[in-house]
């Protein structure tokens, strides 16, 4: 099981970030959320298998390259989540 915190910067407020991230999340067995941070920033947190988590975390770069101009991955310590959720 790992966890991956994810901060995402660019144009990726107001562009369907959040909802086009949860979306993909239903295609691979991880839970966690993705958020708006008033930086302008978007945190995205995902856990489950190495596999599945890097597999996701690729389909996101891929789906949103066009809004995404920096992507800081940090390892962090699983937190149980349960689902993939939008959160504020």
């Amino acid at each position: 099981m790992v966890c991956k915190r994810v901060l995402y910067s660019g144009r990726v407020q107001g562009v369907g970030f959040r909802y086009t991230v949860q979306h993909l999340a239903e295609r691979f067995p991880i839970a966690g959320y993705v958020r708006n941070l008033p930086s302008g920033e978007v945190e995205l947190v995902a856990e489950g298998p190495a596999e599945p988590v890097d597999g996701f975390l690729a389909a996101v770069a891929a789906r949103m390259a066009g809004y995404i101009e920096q992507a800081a991955v940090r390892e962090a310590m699983p937190a149980g989540h349960k689902g993939f959720r939008i959160t504020h």
